[in-house]
């Protein structure tokens, strides 16, 4: 990517802000930084890029910024329809998210995940099994590490594993991905994308540029990522929970087996389901997402059946906190939106005592009311969202729903009414910035509440 002498605009700081700002400006552009935060809150990141020759001006979103930049690199959470990015709109200059200019300039064959849900896990798990097989992977994107900080100390022959969102992939254009997978689709983000289409429309960007020569996989199970497989250029691979699926990965006479294209000693047992160190059957989904999409970069057989019976899972999201009284403490944080949380509550047999709520986007919690009334004897709320969970919860047949104003009277409330046996779950279904900065804040405001107990 030449961007020399070029004026380039980055709205929004945060961590993948800073880090495009930087690559930015080691490839020779001319860098503005603007983020509406006061200085006061952003006054270590203003002088890190103000010490390498970088304008940043914070505060608000000046217009007249947009008048002084060849093109603009967008935070991937701010929305299309604010001020400033109207503007770069209207006079024509091009907008993209950090990882759109950081896939430029990397060397590395891209293997790229997305889906509404399970993307960190897979993703992560990917490059466990990449490793035990002894290759050269990078894990980055929207796992935490920003894909700019890395882009320039890759080479050829390494394999860059990215977890990708649906904000990040909207503003790209040449992203290439050699392997791609888009775990699922359910309802999220509507208040940033309006519609589902729009929705399925930023995914389907993983695919958009990818040809003969690459692998899409894709979710057999479900009919709007089937569909979307139909359409692509790239070679299609599938994965199935519920059929056997050539080429894919699937689950045959209870083992993971793999079936990949033209191999010559057919299909490849991996390992029974029941020895997966994963819990629950979105997990099963993922080791198979995982299995495939790491054969397809290199990985061994072996390799990925040691890795499977391993690994016990990703911080946040069904993680083991802590038994105290003969109850078990799980941090779910990650589960930002309904579908996930029925997945979280599905895997439990034990009596549960949720802690559910956030952000109030909206989403429809009707899918929650079965899981919640089967598996649920009390419900704590908490957030934006409370009341609209308590009521759920309310028809979902339970009688004991408590609301909590912290997440460490939540937790006090939740052990007050557990018994020997008991899980506390927290699996919010919902965002978290209406009181955190990010769901790995309130997961580890949760566990020191935990291990206060």
């Amino acid at each position: 990517m030449n961007v020399v002498n070029q004026s380039v605009l980055v709205v929004g700081l945060a961590k993948s802000g800073v880090a495009v700002a930087k690559l930015l400006r080691q490839l020779g552009a001319h860098v503005i930084v603007n983020d509406q935060s006061p200085l006061l809150n952003v006054e270590s990141e203003v002088h890190e890029l103000e010490s390498l020759g970088i304008e940043v001006i914070t505060g608000s979103h000046p217009l007249e910024l947009v008048d002084r930049c060849d093109f603009m690199v967008k935070n991937p959470g701010i929305p299309y329809d604010r001020p400033i990015i109207v503007r770069a709109i209207e006079r024509g200059i091009p907008i993209f998210t950090e990882v759109e200019v950081a896939s430029q300039v990397t060397q590395a064959s891209i293997v790229g995940i997305t889906g509404s849900n399970g993307k960190t896990t897979t993703t992560t798990l990917i490059g466990e099994i990449l490793r035990a097989t002894h290759l050269d992977v990078t894990v980055a994107g929207n796992i935490g590490t920003a894909l700019s900080t890395v882009a320039l100390s890759t080479r050829k022959g390494q394999t860059l594993v990215l977890e990708l969102s649906s904000f990040q992939l909207l503003g790209t254009v040449s992203f290439h991905p050699h392997i791609a997978a888009l775990l699922n689709m359910y309802p999220a983000h509507l208040d940033y994308h309006g519609t589902m289409k729009e929705y399925m429309n930023a995914k389907s960007k993983i695919f958009t540029n990818q040809n003969s020569d690459d692998i899409a996989i894709i979710n057999a199970d479900q009919s709007v990522c089937a569909e979307l497989g139909k359409t692509l250029k790239s070679q299609v691979w599938w994965v199935s929970l519920e059929k056997k699926v050539t080429p894919g990965a699937y689950v045959g006479n209870g083992w993971i087996t793999l079936s990949p294209p033209g191999h010559s000693i057919g299909p490849i047992p991996i390992i029974p389901v029941e020895s997966l160190a994963l819990r629950g059957r979105h997990n099963l989904q993922n080791a198979l997402f995982a299995s495939l999409v790491a054969f397809a970069a290199g990985a061994s057989p072996e390799a990925i059946r040691a890795t499977l019976s391993s690994f016990a899972g990703v911080e946040h999201r069904m993680e083991f906190v802590r038994e105290v009284a003969g109850v078990k403490y799980i941090n779910d944080s990650k589960a930002t939106n309904p579908q996930a949380a029925l997945q979280a509550i599905e895997s439990f047999t034990e009596p549960l005592i949720g802690i559910l709520g956030g952000l109030d986007r909206g989403d429809d919690l009707s899918p929650l009311l079965s899981a919640v009334g089967r598996h649920m004897k009390a419900v704590v709320v908490i957030g934006q969202s409370a009341q609209r969970m308590a009521d759920m919860a309310k028809n979902a047949g339970i009688t004991c729903v408590l609301e909590a104003e912290t997440i460490k009277q939540a937790v006090e409330l939740a052990r007050a009414h557990a018994r020997t046996g008991d899980v506390v779950l927290l699996s919010p279904a919902a965002a978290s910035w209406d009181m955190f900065q990010s769901f790995e804040e309130r997961g580890r405001i949760f566990k020191e509440a935990v291990h206060m107990l």
